[in-house]
């Protein structure tokens, strides 16, 4: 069985003696854990560009893990804070229909409305961990404290709010200094925002990974003797070159009896008019090609891409969903500032998919 990002916090919470969870990253028995995500830091981009990773990139011995599918931060974070895949914690894209409400939910544009624990019931890692007595923490921005997305899949941590790098390591040695035992999460965004915005490889992407590299080599620094570090990403990304953009909108077909577009450029949730799934995969097929894997809702599930797939589930995924090769993606109204950024997510290929699990030792 592939470990992935869904092992990651269950790993951790074993490592720092909670019962019941399994150790599948196999991190030795320590009083501290810190789990870092850096956003939208891929495996192979790492690989590509070592001298950006002056810190991580000597410290690779470690094969990748995988992302959770589809490979896009709602759906990483959800899989990281529940350790489930998204056929079971149900946040299976960028945004998709939740059929209780007829609309459409981003969750990294939700604020209070539907209720997160409706959305999203399951207890997190973090809820289990803090009622065996761990301390447990969340390092991240202010701004996130209350969203809907923190609430539905990281709930039961003591929110620390952090701006900038130097708070994140205060934060995390004070948590190592003052408690028995804990668990701490810490999330960092820029390298995510720069790759979108600019592309991998670009100077602003560079200085954002410097930075990144810079932040967990402070917190290596910062382990005591009885903790660990370990450094994971929710996604890679893949640069869209213009040549490779299709519009759902002005292609012709595209659009015929579809009620609603969620998802993201890479991977699309296609919702049909009732009783034309067929016609609407058909057409999909005949029109994206081989650009595209094209897959009515049941396909999709028999792929175990998203894990079982819960029956109150099911009902969020498309009827036919699009899920980019290569370079492609869709772009849409619906989306149109994720549509026009060059930096994309959210299929399943490697560069996409592989993600790290870098575990560093204190002392």
């Amino acid at each position: 069985m592939v470990i992935s990002l869904a092992d990651v916090l269950p790993s951790a919470a074993a490592a720092v003696g909670v019962p019941n969870f399994d150790n599948r990253l196999q991190l030795p028995p320590v009083r501290h854990a810190i789990v870092c995500l850096i956003d939208g830091l891929g495996w192979r981009m790492m690989l590509r560009h070592p001298d950006a990773f002056p810190f991580l990139s000597t410290r690779l011995s470690t094969p990748p893990i995988a992302s959770a599918f589809p490979s896009t931060t709602p759906v990483g974070l959800a899989s990281l804070g529940t350790g489930m895949l998204a056929g079971a914690h149900g946040f299976v894209g960028a945004s998709f229909l939740l059929p209780e409400t007829g609309r459409i939910l981003s969750p990294l544009h939700w604020g209070g409305e539907p209720t997160p624990v409706a959305v999203q019931p399951e207890p997190t890692i973090f809820e289990r961990v803090a009622a065996t007595g761990v301390d447990v923490s969340t390092v991240a921005p202010g701004a996130y404290r209350s969203s809907g997305l923190t609430r539905a899949t990281l709930r039961g941590a003591s929110y620390r709010a952090s701006e900038g790098i130097d708070d994140r390591v205060d934060a995390v040695s004070t948590i190592l200094v003052q408690t028995k035992s804990s668990l701490t999460y810490v999330y960092w965004a820029d390298v995510d925002r720069a790759g979108h915005e600019f592309g991998v490889g670009s100077g602003p992407w560079r200085s954002a990974v410097l930075a990144a590299d810079a932040l967990v080599a402070r917190l290596a620094e910062s382990l005591t003797p009885g903790s660990l570090l370990v450094v994971t990403s929710d996604h890679g990304m893949v640069d869209c070159p213009d040549s490779h953009r299709i519009s759902i909108d002005s292609t012709p077909g595209l659009r015929d009896a579809v009620r609603h577009v969620a998802g993201e450029p890479r991977m699309r949730h296609i919702y049909a008019r009732p009783g034309a799934q067929a016609d609407v995969a058909e057409a999909w097929r005949g029109l994206l090609g081989d650009r595209f894997t094209i897959a009515t809702r049941e396909e999709l599930i028999a792929t175990g891409a998203m894990g079982h797939v819960d029956a109150m589930i099911e009902d969020r995924i498309g009827d036919v969903v699009a899920i980019a090769e290569g370079e492609w993606m869709l772009t849409s109204h619906t989306d149109a500032r994720a549509s026009g950024l060059r930096g994309q997510h959210g299929s399943w290929t490697a560069d996409e998919m592989e993600i790290p699990a870098v575990v560093l030792l204190g002392g």
